[in-house]
């Protein structure tokens, strides 16, 4: 059975993004890439809210014909492009992205069967608004967290809302140069 993954960037006072949306902050080098790439290997769906959808779609497909994009950015761009992505909206009604499936309601129904499919890993790929309403659900199997060296103080939260208590196991922590901390944690 696939699993449901959440990953993503954390600032150590648990914000995904700056009060502006911004990700700037994120210590992004090529050490915390090939981490990165490491986690992407295991995806058989990428899963997005609406919001995050909408910005990966004005990107990634205009890479495909980018000759300035380098050779990791376009096989980045063909494998999200073959990818079956899945996008949970309330207000989005279909895609335009090829291989693209929007489920707009029975959402912890469609985890299941998504779950129960042949494959790789269902992973969310940022997207905090639909990760607080997965949490909420207890839909998250586990946490893929690249936690990075520094308070916001503001922003987008990456838990909100939580209700109910879930204990979880530490699967991984690796340190990178950085100071971002790769932290991978399993429901309990």
């Amino acid at each position: 059975m696939r699993k449901l993954v959440l990953f993503m960037h954390v600032s150590l006072d648990g914000f995904a993004a700056d009060a502006n949306g911004g990700l700037d902050w994120i210590s992004y080098d090529s050490e915390l890439q090939h981490y990165a790439d490491g986690i992407v290997a295991t995806v058989g769906s990428p899963v997005y809210g609406r919001v995050t959808y909408e910005l990966m779609v004005s990107y990634w497909p205009t890479v495909l014909d980018n000759s300035d994009a380098s050779e990791r950015d376009k096989a980045h761009a063909q494998w999200v492009d073959k990818a079956t992505k899945i996008v949970f909206s309330k207000t989005m009604k279909k895609a335009e992205w090829n291989n693209t499936i929007v489920i707009n309601d029975n959402i912890a129904e469609e985890i299941y069967k998504l779950k129960q499919q042949p494959g790789k890993d269902l992973v969310i790929f940022g997207s905090p608004g639909l990760a607080h309403s997965f949490m909420e659900l207890d839909l998250i199997d586990e946490y893929q967290l690249t936690l990075n060296p520094v308070l916001l103080g503001s922003g987008i939260p990456v838990y909100q809302d939580i209700k109910n208590k879930t204990n979880l196991k530490l699967v991984k922590a690796t340190s990178l140069k950085s100071g971002v901390v790769g932290l991978h944690y399993a429901r309990a």
